[in-house]
């Protein structure tokens, strides 16, 4: 087993869905073979538009071939073990690249910064990790209210420390942590909504500089729903219960759709913003995924 760092661009022609499969052709097979059971990075070039540099991890459960094409093969990935950056981390960190097994014996990038794919040192993947998902200016919703639950105080009053990995076995729990990666998906969701509910278009920010809206799966963690941005919808609270009580949902076109057994269908109506449909993200790359709304349309919204 061994780390590695797999290049996938937003505009990648193969058919990868990086929460799920990392499609490869036959000459990366063994790089990638010495990937299964650990974890890779992935990473998207700096010429690609709007490149998000080192910007997610998942973890290698097995590799097999791609019925559908000849000489392909798929990294299948871990079920849950997708996270994206809370930061996205640049190639070149302020002291130095972040994979220091790119540099020659002169020091300079050699030509295995082009591979597609490559392994890359345990302290090198700790660096990049630790810098990705820090979390120095949390945006966490509202605390310290005597009606905050108390799973809520326990999760997030407590003091942050570094993310470092002294030890494989601290590695993992960190990294398959649901506190972290709570933390670190409201964190990417959020961001892509600019803090705004996608539903009442509303932006509201409370005395303590937090944004007052949760980051909603549409297809839940308990029901293998991936923490990857395309899974995610900013919504205020009284949306979010809505959503996940099935009295509302969402076409693929992105059109808010209200349950008939909801009781006040005027006043939900009063809550949706005049357009009709989900607003939010700007970067296509960050909009919700239809399979994930059909999942929801199919076993949680109430016709």
């Amino acid at each position: 087993m061994g780390f590695g760092v797999f290049i996938h661009r937003a505009d990648s022609p193969y058919e990868d869905s990086p929460a799920t499969q990392y499609q490869f052709p036959k000459q990366y097979l063994s790089r990638v073979a010495r990937c299964v059971g650990d974890w890779i990075i992935y990473y998207e070039p700096t010429k690609v538009p709007g490149s998000k540099g080192y910007n997610a991890i998942a973890r290698v459960a097995q590799v097999v071939p791609d019925p559908t094409a000849p000489d392909m093969y798929l990294a299948m990935i871990e079920p849950g073990s997708y996270l994206a950056f809370a930061n996205p981390v640049p190639f070149v960190l302020p002291d130095g690249l972040g994979e220091t097994g790119l540099l020659n014996e002169a020091g300079r990038i050699s030509g295995r910064a082009q591979a597609a794919v490559r392994p890359i040192a345990p302290r090198d993947f700790d660096r990049i990790v630790s810098r990705g998902l820090a979390d120095e200016q949390p945006l966490l919703p509202r605390i310290g209210l005597p009606d905050a639950p108390l799973e809520m105080k326990l999760q997030f009053d407590e003091e942050q420390v570094p993310f470092t990995y002294e030890q494989e076995r601290e590695r993992i729990e960190r990294l398959t942590s649901r506190v972290v990666r709570d933390r670190v998906f409201r964190r990417v969701v959020l961001r892509a909504y600019d803090e705004r509910c996608a539903v009442t278009g509303l932006k509201l920010i409370n005395g303590g500089g937090r944004a007052e809206v949760a980051a909603a799966h549409i297809r839940p963690v308990e029901h293998n729903g991936p923490d990857i941005v395309n899974n995610g919808v900013a919504l205020s609270g009284t949306a979010h219960w809505m959503f996940d009580r099935g009295l509302i949902g969402f076409t693929d076109e992105f059109e808010i759709i209200v349950s008939r057994h909801v009781n006040d269908r005027d006043g939900v109506a009063g809550l949706i913003n005049r357009t009709g449909r989900l607003l939010g993200p700007l970067a296509a790359r960050d909009r919700t995924h239809p399979a994930f709304l059909n999942w929801h349309r199919e076993n949680c919204f109430k016709r």
